[in-house]
């Protein structure tokens, strides 16, 4: 039977982003950082401006 070493969240963590950035680089991290600050902030002021209609 094969054991598997306890680590903690944050180590998981860091061992997935820098998998990650091992295999897709610098750049993918620029271009999902620019889709969530565009994509994420503009569907809010769309959900903000809904509601304020309404009152």
């Amino acid at each position: 039977m094969v054991e598997k070493g306890n680590i903690s969240v944050r180590e998981a963590g860091r061992k997935g982003g820098l998998a990650t950035s091992r295999t897709h680089g610098h750049e993918f991290y620029e271009s999902i950082g620019h889709k969530g600050g565009s994509k994420g902030g503009q569907r809010v002021r769309e959900l903000i401006a809904r509601g304020k209609e309404r009152l």
